[in-house]
């Protein structure tokens, strides 16, 4: 496998230039204190030492040996506890977490950078500490103060990690048929009892205690998904002291065994009336566990991002040393027997699309982290609500379509290997087999696109979608400069998706199946026009930018490229939105 390098420079030009985040910064009462463009690159700078150095050289073998399961417990592979530890030492785990708690305070614009960092060295490590993060946040939004002080140090810490427990053996994204109870006890507490299945680091030696968030209704709960709360279960009792106490009764009964992500524990979990504390609300669970999970989202749209990140790494690595054929007259090197692959159009084909699928989605999984920002720090409040909104519509397209087009350039980078992207050898197996579980967890990548469509632009009627429409039309009426003609090719597909959008709406009194027909294709559509909105606003900063000249041109010739090569997409995505739902419910059962 060839080395992994961070693309700091790009991190740090999207930072800096294309979204001017320092600038926000100085406004955010919460903010202004904790962080800098001198730290934010120092930080960025420590961050790329440490993936590059100690976590994704590990990551092959570590795959390689998977994790180990006996009597309900679960090692890890060698090296991990290492990495852990050293990772806990720095205040990794703590990059976004309030420093009220430990934390360090930072803001998710930048966590993204490093969390893409941390997905493209090895995204089966990633998860024991990105579960972590994704639970101190539902904790610190919605617990007591009691609870926060009991959990949340630890967890910041590295000391204790957590999990999310959501899924159970017949309930999958349909939440409101789960089984686990909680029964209330005397002491405040609750018996929990229930089993949960797929449950990312449920159980693992990295640290001392693993804190469960599990879902379970309690005894007169409403039904359906309004009568869902949420639990704290810990692994160990915590003593009022803050000491560790007796096991409770929370088990793993089984570890899944994998296509990829072999290094991370995914286990069934028995909860056998396990001691549990309410977080926030009774009935209240799913609005507590939805303000982790578009963080979650938007870190799992990343996984999908850095595994693109480090298969390019390695294509592009093989493709200038491997030689292979004859290119063109004018690309021949005589001196040699054959050509390096990169002579080749179709290597070529295959690494711009690659480079503006990555760096597009780079691009963008910023911008959706910047927006969490604004929604939690911005000064007025018209700003936290318009943030707020452009989150609640970007969210399934930053999970879905990231780990869509992640999974697109792994396959590539596999491709441009041949032979060698199927053996182990260069790990390019192990990123396809990785990447594919980021587009199926966190909800199904067509359950995204039904909570686009339908939840967010239908249930809005349309009024969701119209920030994000109203910033790319405010950004095309500037000076387009060389870019004119791709400035008007994207006013026409943003007149294009208002009046599909439109035309969607209009139908969905007289077809009950019009959302659920188009919606994959409504979102693949909306992902495609955002990146060409994105690259064009990446080719103007370039321009006046003082990066040195090979970097501001690559950036113009990937634009050109993205709207020659890729953009073109959206050209059969719209009439099969129009299509509807006609032709796919044409069909009787025994006709399948």
């Amino acid at each position: 496998m060839a080395d992994y390098k961070v693309a700091l420079q790009d991190m740090n030009f999207l930072l800096e230039d294309v979204f001017a985040v320092a600038k926000d910064w100085e406004t955010m009462p919460g903010l202004q204190d904790l962080v800098d463009p001198e730290t934010a690159k120092a930080i960025l700078e420590e961050a790329a030492k440490l993936t590059e150095t100690l976590i994704a050289p590990n990551s092959r073998a570590a795959d390689e040996e998977g994790i180990h399961f006996a009597d309900g417990v679960v090692t890890t592979p060698k090296g991990y506890k290492e990495q852990f530890a050293e990772l806990a030492a720095g205040g990794w785990v703590g990059v976004t977490a309030t420093p009220e708690f430990g934390g360090m305070g930072l803001p998710k614009v930048l966590s993204a950078q490093y969390e893409e960092m941390m997905c493209a060295a090895d995204v089966s490590f990633s998860l024991y500490s990105g579960l972590t993060v994704g639970a101190t946040i539902a904790i610190d939004s919605h617990a007591s103060d009691e609870l926060k002080a009991r959990y949340l140090p630890n967890m910041v810490a590295g000391k204790w990690t957590g999990s999310m427990c959501l899924t159970e053996p017949h309930a999958g994204t349909d939440l409101g048929i789960i089984r686990s109870k909680a029964v209330p006890q005397d002491d405040g507490s609750f018996s929990v009892t229930g089993t949960k299945i797929f449950i990312t680091g449920g159980e693992h030696d990295l640290a001392e205690n693993i804190i469960h968030l599990v879902l379970a209704k309690l005894p007169d709960a409403p039904a359906g998904s309004r009568g869902i709360s949420l639990f704290i279960v810990p692994k160990y009792l915590v003593n009022e002291d803050g000491s560790l106490g007796e096991r409770n009764e929370a088990v793993a009964g089984s570890v899944e065994h994998k296509m990829g992500i072999h290094a991370s524990a995914t286990c069934v979990m028995n909860f056998d009336g396990a001691k549990g504390w309410l977080v926030g609300e009774p009935n209240r669970g799913l609005t507590a566990m939805f303000t982790m999970m578009n963080y979650e989202r938007l870190g799992v749209g990343i996984q999908g991002l850095g595994s693109a990140a480090r298969s390019y790494c390695t294509a592009l690595d093989y493709a200038l040393d491997r030689r292979q054929g004859r290119g063109a007259k004018a690309t021949q090197d005589t001196s040699a027997e054959a050509d390096p692959l990169l002579v080749h159009g179709d290597i070529r084909r295959m690494l711009l699309t690659m480079k503006s699928l990555i760096e597009g989605g780079r691009a963008f999984s910023t911008y959706v982290g910047k927006q969490l920002d604004l929604a939690k720090y911005a000064e007025s409040e018209e700003d936290r609500v318009q943030a707020q909104a452009l989150v609640d519509l970007l969210t399934p397209v930053a999970k879905a379509f990231l780990t869509d087009t992640g999974f697109e350039a792994t396959i590539h980078g596999q491709q441009i290997l041949g032979g060698h992207g199927y053996v182990r050898e260069w790990g390019q197996e192990q990123l396809v087999r990785d990447c594919r579980i980021a587009q199926i967890y966190e909800g199904t990548n067509g359950i995204q696109a039904l909570d686009l469509l339908g939840r967010k632009v239908a249930g809005s009627r349309g009024e969701l979608l119209k920030p994000l429409l109203a910033e790319i039309t405010s950004f095309l009426a500037g000076d387009a400069g060389q870019w004119e003609r791709q400035y008007g090719e994207l006013a026409i597909l943003l007149q294009e998706v208002e009046r599909i959008t439109g035309e969607i709406l209009g139908q969905v009194g007289s077809d009950e199946n019009i959302i659920n027909s188009v919606a994959v294709d409504y979102l693949n559509l909306i992902g495609y026009v955002t990146f060409a909105w994105l690259w064009l606003k990446m080719a103007r900063t370039a321009e006046a930018s003082n990066y040195p000249a090979s970097f501001i041109q690559g950036k113009q010739k990937t634009a050109e490229f993205y709207f020659a090569r890729i953009l073109p997409r959206v050209y059969g995505l719209m009439p099969a939105i129009e299509a509807g739902s006609k032709e796919l419910f044409a069909f009787s059962e025994d006709q399948f």
